[in-house]
């Protein structure tokens, strides 16, 4: 038996060892629950504090009370006042937990030194959240210049701390995931920087579906190794590749829908996370609460489909956002604070869980407690982390 066993290891090294480098597991690190993209024009030291003000005051005046936004937003009752008090104090406390400074989309083409000057700007203005970071232009061959140029002189300046990542925009090849790797690694030495992650941004049908039948998405996340952190799914760009309609063109469409199960799929078991995309219907005018229903909604409805992030594009976004992202936990929390201590064997569930669902369950509570939803008092966060094979939380 020796022998037998002795053999299969051999047979197998190979295998074992490929499992283990290209599905890392959990990289125990806390995901933001949405990315606030601000053009780099419009970016200052006063943009955290604007974007907050601006959310409260949209709370203030359209969902005044737990009861006023209760109506709105058809929260039910034993969650309504909590979930209320819960967002007020986010909106107060940390208004966004990732931002992003935006020279692609959000910010167009500008003459070369205006955009330098951006960019220097950009790197000598830290925006105090927890997670940041930069999109650039595409490294297609018409902006590729200029997004390598806009990052090189944001490093040059910058000091750059831990939550920093880079968006790299429309990716259309496993090339161009080998080439920001190699980008990378040059600006670092060259700069003497701390080692830089990017977000692979799926916005192009060639991303899910390459010219030879296969899912690129899967082999961009493996060319990336651990630089690649995150897949961030573009609604409209991508929408719009495959010919929908405008006003058909909806987090929620079928071909949206399509690109993300692809995307969790390359994504599982990797340690590389995966957001949502975007509502540009904006909560401004005489149509706030119907714009709050349908974020709140979509929110709802990507956090059940287990993606646990998403963009977010106007100040008035966030207490819907928050509103969503709390309900979401605070309706979970009971059922799977019971089903976990259960497994630890402390009680009855009615649930007979295996290690992978009490993983599941811890993940979830301390997502949780990561963005305020759940606090620390309420679960014995050690033994919760243990589970979820990650770091103790900060309460």
């Amino acid at each position: 038996m020796d022998d037998l066993l002795a053999e299969l290891d051999r047979r197998l090294a190979a295998a074992d060892a490929a499992l283990a480098a290209d599905y890392r597991g959990d990289r125990g690190v806390r995901q933001p629950i949405h990315t606030v993209y601000v053009p780099a024009d419009r970016y200052d030291v006063r943009t955290v504090g604007d974007w907050g003000a601006q959310a409260r005051a949209a709370l203030d005046e359209y969902g005044g009370s737990a009861a006023d936004l209760a109506k709105v937003l058809d929260l039910p009752d034993e969650f309504a006042a909590d979930v209320y008090d819960r967002v007020r104090a986010k909106l107060e406390r940390e208004p966004i937990e990732d931002l992003r400074i935006d020279f692609e989309d959000g910010y167009g083409n500008r003459p070369d030194d205006e955009e330098d000057a951006a960019a220097i700007a950009a790197a000598h203005t830290h925006p105090g959240t927890p997670f940041y970071g930069l999109r650039i232009k595409s490294l297609e061959a018409p902006t590729r210049r200029r997004a390598v140029r806009t990052l090189e002189l944001f490093l040059k300046e910058a000091t750059i701390t831990d939550g920093f990542v880079i968006t790299l925009p429309k990716v259309t090849s496993v090339e161009q995931v080998d080439a920001m790797v190699l980008v990378l690694e040059t600006l670092e030495q060259r700069y003497d920087v701390p080692r830089l992650t990017f977000e692979i941004q799926v916005e192009t049908p060639q991303a899910i579906l390459g010219a030879d039948g296969t899912a690129l998405i899967a082999r961009m996340v493996k060319a990336g190794g651990d630089r690649v952190t995150g897949l961030h799914y573009g609604t409209y760009d991508y929408s719009a590749s495959l010919g929908v309609a405008a006003a058909y063109q909806s987090m929620e469409h079928p071909v949206a829908d399509h690109a993300k199960d692809v995307m969790q799929l390359a994504a599982a078991g990797t340690g590389v996370f995966v957001s949502d995309g975007s509502t540009n219907v904006l909560p401004v005018g005489d149509a706030v609460h119907d714009a709050w229903r349908l974020h709140f909604r979509l929110v709802r409805r990507s956090l059940a489909r287990a993606i646990y992030q998403g963009w977010d594009m106007h100040p008035a976004q966030l207490p819907t956002r928050f509103a969503a992202t709390y309900l979401f936990y605070r309706e979970g929390f009971d059922q799977a604070a019971r089903r976990l201590r259960a497994y630890l064997g402390d009680g009855e569930s009615g649930y007979l869980d295996e290690p992978a669902t009490a993983t599941a369950l811890a993940a979830f509570v301390l997502r949780g407690i990561e963005c305020g939803a759940i606090d620390t008092t309420e679960f014995d966060t050690t033994g919760l982390a243990k589970l979820a094979r990650r770091a103790v939380p900060e309460s």
